[in-house]
């Protein structure tokens, strides 16, 4: 629901993943360009409940709501949505106190984008190698690890969810062009072997200071 520049990039985004998207905005240019590229796309208003229900939003697995900079049409979209009964609701907010407002209103889940993409570019600029900062709680890294004093030991042997509190999720051998998702525990290590270890991030960032 509304096909701006987040709206519809993250349409395109889900097509390219497989998922089959409907788009709807109450704008005829932004409906058009659209076309193409969405399975199905509406020009509608998303406040007006009866048109919501009308296209069969009632049906739909999950609905994401980026109706803009209005707040106000955004928590009329929402609630014509709780009505029509749908469970799973996700939100573009368009400042704090409209995040609040969405998350008590019982959405699955609320984000301003631009405070997240923020987040994501100065971690990663603090800690090199980084992969991805998930905002779980404290924060969750997950993050590329060159194996080095590590050499020699297999990763049963080094008992890192133990010791750190981190889980090894995938290896790249030295010189492998792919990495080795779900790597065998009795597999030993090489000196410029990568891993990539998630973890919360004070744990991640223990094994880099050390």
């Amino acid at each position: 629901m509304g096909l701006g520049k987040f709206g519809l990039t993250l349409a395109e985004s889900l097509v390219e993943l497989g998922v089959t998207v409907l788009g709807v905005d109450g704008n005829g240019e932004r409906v058009r360009q659209a076309q193409g590229v969405l399975a199905q796309v509406f020009q509608a208003d998303g406040t007006n409940k009866r048109a919501l229900e009308q296209l069969g939003f009632q049906d739909l697995d999950c609905v994401v709501v980026s109706t803009g900079r209005s707040m106000e049409a955004s928590l009329l979209v929402v609630l014509n949505l709780q009505e029509l009964g749908v469970k799973k609701i996700w939100v573009k907010a368009v400042s704090v106190e409209h995040e609040k407002v969405l998350l008590r209103l019982g959405v699955s889940f609320a984000v301003i984008p631009e405070q997240y993409v923020a987040r994501q570019i100065a971690h990663r600029l603090s800690v090199p190698g980084l992969l991805e900062y998930l905002g779980l709680g404290e924060g969750v890294l997950v993050k590329e690890v060159t194996v080095d004093k590590w050499h020699g030991n297999s990763l049963r042997e080094l008992k890192l969810t133990s010791a750190y509190k981190v889980q090894v999720v995938a290896v790249k051998k030295l010189g492998a062009k792919a990495f080795d998702f779900v790597p065998a525990a009795d597999d030993v290590l090489e000196k410029g072997d990568v891993l990539v270890v998630i973890g919360q991030a004070d744990d991640v960032l223990k094994i880099v200071k050390g």
